[in-house]
């Protein structure tokens, strides 16, 4: 169906991880009909060969072990994982390990090009208005439509769905975000278990932001989580 070496598409790449051929076919069809290249792998060691090789815009998988290697090598590379179990805690594991988005088996086709979309839009793996705003808080700085983040001039590597809460906090400066929120605003829906997502995903983004550095997101109790500068976070 498609080449795993030789020269890079100019489409976007989309790498499809799962064990079930079956599965895999479809979603490369559906892949090739929303206007992408389709880059499948039946397993974990082969999609890190063809994702060396292809450097795909953003990828499709079922796995966490193989969601934790793509993830180390590119650590800005927009997941979406798939997961035939919908309890919250399997969820959140796959969240934590660096998927930014998941959608559970059995699903639509149309369903997962939507969320691959948003994916693909927000991490720029899709044409989108431009965007060259520049976001400051304190020493921390965004730039918009690269989504380069700088502390104190040093860069950052977040995640895409990182960036996205980073990004919302630096449009909100100082004002109190619920839970609530957070999710309405970063992942567009109502997860059960929720509130453990924010926490695990606020918790990783002060684990790299504020590692070596004074706090810069400060949690509200009983409220939520505020982004202020060094110089307010008293």
């Amino acid at each position: 169906m498609t080449g795993t070496s030789g020269s890079r598409s100019s489409r976007v790449r989309v790498l499809i991880v799962d064990d079930e051929p079956a599965l895999t076919e479809l979603l490369s069809v559906a892949v090739t009909e929303a206007g992408w290249r389709p880059y499948p792998a039946p397993d974990g060691h082969s999609a890190l060969h063809i994702a060396r090789g292809c450097a795909p815009h953003a990828v499709v998988l079922d796995g966490v072990q193989v969601l934790r290697r793509l993830r180390y090598e590119n650590p800005r590379l927009p997941v979406l994982r798939l997961t035939a179990r919908d309890a919250v805690e399997h969820r959140l594991d796959g969240l934590e390990a660096g998927a930014d988005d998941y959608a559970t088996k059995p699903f639509s086709l149309g369903e997962v090009v939507l969320r691959l979309r948003g994916l693909l839009r927000r991490a720029g793996g899709e044409r989108a208005p431009a965007d060259d705003s520049v976001r400051v808080l304190g020493d921390l700085v965004l730039t918009g439509e690269t989504r380069e983040v700088r502390r104190a001039g040093a860069p950052i590597q977040l995640t895409a769905k990182e960036s996205d809460l980073l990004t919302l906090f630096l449009d909100h400066p100082r004002q109190v975000l619920s839970k609530a929120q957070i999710l309405d605003r970063v992942w567009s829906s109502a997860f059960d278990g929720g509130g453990n997502l924010v926490e695990v995903y606020i918790s990783g983004l002060r684990r790299t932001m504020d590692r070596g550095r004074a706090p810069m997101s400060h949690t509200v109790r009983g409220m939520g989580y505020a982004p202020r500068p060094v110089e307010d976070g008293r």
